[in-house]
């Protein structure tokens, strides 16, 4: 009888369990507030305050809080809160209801009111500087200082290296000079008195005395030039603008080998000044 080789059995798996009718869903976390989503909450809320600034600046006389929010198209109680909080912030001021811009919207205000200024003033000198190809400054004496306002220059025309301080040298570059020359005699000898008179060329003016007389034969309105009195190796010259109580100047400067070019250039920047003044005298109480 032929033996039969039998496979032994294999085991029984578990029985399954029986599945859940309900779908099983993995659990997760609870989700922290997005960056993105707050961001724009936030930025939702610096519209909203915007919009109610705006409308309160174009009330002279206050505005209520009820008018912004329709003005604005905000619910009464967040215009109600944004209002509080930007009185709060100084940036509006509460008077009897009526809400006014306060003391920080107006410095925003007149900071980029100064801004706008200097930019116009910036933009002045780069027509200028463009139109003659020189180095172009503006300047003003203010609070009983020279000060350089701005300056336009470029790699090939590079301006003068204030090597020694504008402010204590006006007897030795044009620019001081020019300011100094629309003064009164005052002004001036109370200017050389804190600022006295320091050789610091070869070719500077010796003594405040000098100086004084030079200034009086300036005539109005005309370059007040100046060569090497500064900086070696260069000539300059200043055209006086004077709007009002403000002395103020713009100036070229040239290599002294170009020293034949400094009146004409002078005389075309007198000119581009008289195009460009309505522009500048908008700017020149920076």
């Amino acid at each position: 009888m032929a033996k039969v080789d039998t496979a032994p059995s294999e085991p029984h798996a578990p029985p399954a369990r029986p599945r859940s009718s309900v779908p099983q869903v993995p659990r997760q976390a609870s989700p922290e507030p997005s960056e993105s989503s707050n961001s724009a909450t936030l930025i939702g809320s610096v519209q909203r305050a915007m919009r109610l600034l705006e409308r309160v600046a174009e009330h002279e006389y206050g505005a209520p809080a009820k008018q912004l929010a329709r003005e604005t198209g905000l619910a009464l109680p967040t215009a109600y809160h944004l209002l509080r909080t930007l009185v709060h912030e100084g940036y509006l001021r509460r008077d009897k209801g009526l809400f006014f811009l306060g003391e920080a919207a107006v410095r925003l205000s007149s900071s980029g009111a100064e801004q706008k200024r200097r930019s116009t003033v910036a933009d002045t000198l780069a027509r200028c500087r463009d139109a003659i190809g020189v180095p172009v400054y503006y300047a003003q004496y203010r609070d009983g200082e020279i000060e350089v306002v701005c300056v336009s220059d470029t790699p090939g025309n590079p301006a003068v290296e204030e090597w020694a301080d504008f402010r204590e040298t006006g007897h030795a570059h044009a620019i001081g000079q020019c300011l100094l020359s629309q003064l009164d005699e005052d002004a001036r000898r109370d200017h050389l008195e804190r600022h006295p008179v320091q050789s610091i060329t070869p070719y500077t003016v010796r003594d405040g005395s000098s100086l004084l007389r030079r200034l009086e034969r300036v005539r109005r309105m005309e370059p007040v030039v100046e060569r090497q009195e500064y900086a070696l190796g260069t000539v300059c010259a200043a055209i006086p603008i004077t709007l009002g109580t403000t002395a103020a100047t713009m100036a070229i400067s040239l290599p002294v080998q170009q020293s034949d070019r400094l009146l004409s250039a002078a005389r075309q920047l007198q000119e581009e000044i008289g195009r460009l003044l309505g522009s500048l005298a908008i700017s020149i109480s920076i």
